[in-house]
């Protein structure tokens, strides 16, 4: 059974070891290692992701199967202001493990990231997805999501191509 709890100062080290564990599991063996390397440290170490808990400029929600962390979810301030006012929210990451994929994490983490930017008073909700992250596109799709622009998103030296989109609510 699943349990759904706001991230922890306490979680943060088994919170970046679940986040590099799944941008890796889907994304890895599209970079050079030293650019994966890079953008993990950037992204998931201590002045990432667990210097983010507790900032209440950011929302985590923790997916728990148990005591492992099965998925995730960030929302924060707007960092695409050419696409939407400042006043939006940014849907930073929506990580969910292989063995949970398909079983309703990521819907009920969506459904929250969505509660969370009306609770914060945003009109739009934007995130950035990989081009060719077609099954993340037709999940944001359902949810009423839309492509609103590019976004060059590095990973180390590694430039990926990005979508844009927005959720107006």
């Amino acid at each position: 059974m699943i349990a759904y709890r706001d991230a922890l100062t306490g979680d943060a080290e088994p919170l970046t070891t679940m986040a590099r564990a799944s941008f890796t599991e889907t994304f890895g063996a599209l970079y050079p290692p030293e650019d994966l390397a890079i953008f993990l440290d950037a992204a998931f170490g201590s002045a990432g992701l667990p210097a983010q808990i507790g900032d209440s400029t950011f929302a985590i929600r923790l997916a728990l199967d148990g005591e492992r962390i099965a998925g995730f979810a960030k929302i924060g301030p707007n960092a695409f202001t050419d696409h939407a006012p400042a006043e939006a929210a940014e849907l930073y990451q929506l990580y969910v493990l292989q063995p949970w994929q398909g079983t309703g994490v990521a819907a009920a983490l969506m459904e929250w990231a969505i509660a969370q930017a009306r609770a914060r008073g945003a009109a739009q909700l934007l995130l950035s997805v990989y081009a060719d992250n077609l099954r993340a596109q037709r999940f944001y799709t359902r949810y009423g999501l839309y492509e609103v622009g590019r976004y060059a998103f590095p990973v180390g030296n590694t430039i990926d191509d990005d979508r844009i989109w927005r959720l107006d609510l």
